[in-house]
């Protein structure tokens, strides 16, 4: 099943409850970039967001922790509602086990997320204790960048893994997901697509005719390539 992550640093914060009555309807999962400003150059989102979110939504909430040390955030994050917190790789290499039962033992779903310079190798040895993987197209931090095509194979070695293995963690893709990357991304077996600016709330001010319009990218890019 295709799964459409709308990234809600990308959303009109000055009507959220209205957009998220509209996402509650076209997407299947809400993303949240947390940041610390130092993981890397931006301050978006936090816990205490998903918190004021949590009310006006029954999706899942996705959890991306941007931060330099992620064990202080997680128990806050879980807390606050997050269904799934995504670690980046680059972050946890001494604590990887640990931080990933963390996660698991708050109830939440684990996932690990790969800056394009981290080769899917570093992540193989607890890839069978997660729920999610992220391969990031992109630089992580900001929004508008050009796809990184090289990141392909990666996601191709994602699924491969969990397809020898047996496993049924999503594969992810985040980064300049929009009309011009959804056949690419679709034919080497992405579930789901962390939706930006270029792929959602930047296609129409109208949110509903967004939505819309992205649906029907995503089917016109993608139509054999499943």
């Amino acid at each position: 099943m295709t799964c459409f992550s709308a990234s809600l640093m990308c959303a009109d914060w000055l009507h959220m409850e209205r957009d998220l009555n509209i996402l509650n309807k076209s997407c299947q999962m809400l993303h949240v970039d947390i940041m610390d400003g130092h993981f890397c150059k931006s301050l978006y989102l936090s816990p205490a967001f998903i918190a004021s979110i949590r009310s006006a939504t029954d999706l899942p909430v996705e959890a991306h922790l941007m931060v330099e040390h992620p064990e202080d955030f997680i128990e806050e994050t879980a807390r606050a509602g997050a269904d799934y917190i995504s670690l980046h790789a680059e972050t946890i290499e001494r604590q990887a086990f640990r931080l990933i039962d963390a996660i698991h033992s708050m109830g939440c779903m684990a996932g690990v997320v790969l800056s394009p310079a981290t080769p899917f190798s570093a992540v193989e040895h607890y890839l069978d204790r997660l729920d999610m993987v992220t391969v990031m197209t992109v630089d992580a931090g900001f929004a508008g960048q050009a796809f990184v095509p090289e990141m392909l194979p990666k996601i191709r070695q994602a699924v491969q893994w969990k397809q020898m293995h047996g496993r049924n963690y999503f594969v992810q893709a985040d980064g300049a997901v929009n009309k011009n990357t959804y056949g690419a991304l679709a034919q080497n077996g992405v579930d789901s697509y962390v939706l930006g600016s270029s792929g959602l709330f930047g296609l129409n001010k109208d949110l509903s005719a967004a939505c819309e319009q992205m649906k029907a990218e995503f089917a016109a890019a993608t139509q054999g390539k499943r």
